[in-house]
């Protein structure tokens, strides 16, 4: 099979492109790609555990331990024990990362635009739905 038909390569290679794009937006707040995916369910739940954001974005607990580490440092989250179940961590957005919520969610905005334009409305929703369609699959049954 030629690279340019195969899967992995092409979702890879496109996934790589958005990253770099995107990295470099969000280095003014010191915050990479998979930050703001934490910080993206945060905005949205106000207080999640490590394990419930682990299962929204797809990741492995020790890959989350690893982000949530580097953004308790910069001041982006707190983690605090549950005051019903001791034993739970419950992770919370600082004021920090409130505050440069709006700035964010427009680079997002931005990005996303600028990647879909060479699209037609029909092809944008028809990649979403793909790409969505291949997240929702298990194929490690």
């Amino acid at each position: 099979m030629e690279l340019d038909e195969c899967v992995n390569f092409l979702l890879s290679v496109s996934q790589h492109t958005v990253f770099q794009h995107l990295s470099e937006k969000l280095l003014p707040y010191n915050i990479t790609p998979a930050q703001y995916g934490v910080l993206n369910c945060l905005w949205k739940e106000k207080y999640l555990t490590p394990k419930e954001i682990g299962e929204k974005l797809h990741l492995e607990a020790s890959s989350v331990s690893s982000i949530l580490d580097k953004m308790q440092k910069n001041s982006l989250i707190e983690r605090n024990i549950d005051p019903n179940n001791r034993r739970t961590i419950i992770v919370s957005a600082t004021q920090k990362a409130i505050d440069i919520q709006k700035p964010i969610e427009k680079i997002i905005l931005d990005m996303n635009n600028l990647m879909l334009e060479p699209f037609s409305d029909t092809e944008k929703k028809f990649l979403v739905e793909a790409l969505q369609t291949i997240i929702r699959r298990n194929y490690n049954k």
